[in-house]
């Protein structure tokens, strides 16, 4: 990991909180990314450093933004021959200019272990006696973090407002058409061939790719398109394949390079969905950040090149703006 020495208050002084540039049209904030709807069907994206989970933003994380920015990147390379992506150019390390699609209304969620702590994932559905989920069956006798005995579809809605994200099942979508019948078979058969080259290269790796959700859109001519981000440890989780096997054994959870390091620190202190989430420390923080960098250098063979730091991480980014985009700045 190629950072200076810098205080833990420095580095969380030096996040980017937001992108909001005034030059540019059709701004619009997200929970994680900045966006910007731009003419000739082009969107700007732009990943800041805020930390979301559980439905709400929790903070920000040094690095996050361009981590996760640099790691789809990655994989948008390495699946291209799968699907084709939405990225036009990389400006800057954390900005993305991408085609504009119309996007569909899901999020097809693989699954390939019986984990997780939010209201979407399986665990806790389990945990509670349920054994359809998703519209798939699960026997008695099941434990956390154990293997499925094959990747499974988890869909969520997709609300274009903003709303929460809401199971559904594949019955429920054949039947109120979100999507075609074509286009659902599309997204599964494409999302099944995704994740299964994410699992061989992770596996390459010395990692385990556990879970990841996709967003797909239509481009003018129709061809379906993966958008959003592919494989990063916002949207997926990894786990160390090394020491999952003794750690599942003991009942332990696995080492994981996500964003589930946090939900389990919050989970342990509250109960995220109804009551206040406390503070989390900055040390915390920059440990949260450490499994961010680690995995992008894992995954990529790549050393992390950190921001400088004397050099304010939105003005570098409304630099690199200027010279992508001269006709707004």
């Amino acid at each position: 990991m190629n950072t200076q020495p810098t205080s833990d208050s420095r580095l969380i002084e030096n996040c980017l909180r937001d992108a909001e540039f005034v030059e540019l049209p059709g701004y619009r904030r997200n929970k994680v990314r900045d966006t910007y709807q731009l003419p000739g069907r082009r969107r700007l994206l732009i990943a800041t450093d805020r930390q979301s989970a559980f439905d709400q933003v929790l903070g920000v994380v040094p690095h996050k933004g361009q981590v996760l920015t640099q790691t789809a990147r990655y994989w948008f390379d390495e699946t291209a021959d799968i699907c084709p992506n939405h990225v036009l150019s990389y400006p800057d390390p954390n900005v993305v200019l991408a085609k504009d699609l119309d996007m569909l209304p899901l999020e097809i969620v693989v699954r390939s272990y019986l984990t997780g702590s939010t209201n979407t994932s399986l665990w806790p559905s389990y945990e509670k006696g349920e054994r359809v989920l998703y519209g798939h069956t699960f026997p008695d006798g099941m434990v956390k973090n154990q293997r499925l005995d094959r990747p499974i579809i988890t869909p969520t809605t997709k609300p274009l407002d903003g709303g929460h994200d809401e199971p559904v099942t594949e019955a429920e979508i054949l039947r109120d058409r979100p999507v075609t019948p074509a286009q659902w078979e599309a997204l599964c058969s494409v999302s099944l061939a995704l994740f299964a080259r994410g699992q061989q290269v992770a596996a390459e790796k010395g990692l385990i790719l556990v879970d990841t959700k996709y967003e797909f859109g239509v481009d003018q001519d129709g061809t379906l398109v993966v958008a959003d981000e592919i494989h990063t440890p916002d949207s997926s989780r990894f786990w160390l394949a090394g020491s999952y096997d003794d750690r599942f054994a003991a009942g332990e959870e696995p080492e994981s390079l996500d964003k589930e390091f946090l939900r389990l620190w919050v989970t342990r202190r509250c109960d995220p969905y109804r009551e206040p989430i406390p503070d989390i420390p900055a040390e915390t923080l920059i440990e949260f950040s450490n499994k961010y960098v680690n995995l992008f250098e894992q995954v990529t063979g790549l050393a992390f090149r950190a921001p400088e730091a004397g050099t304010p991480v939105r003005e570098r980014i409304r630099r690199a703006l200027a010279t992508e985009l001269p006709e707004f700045f």
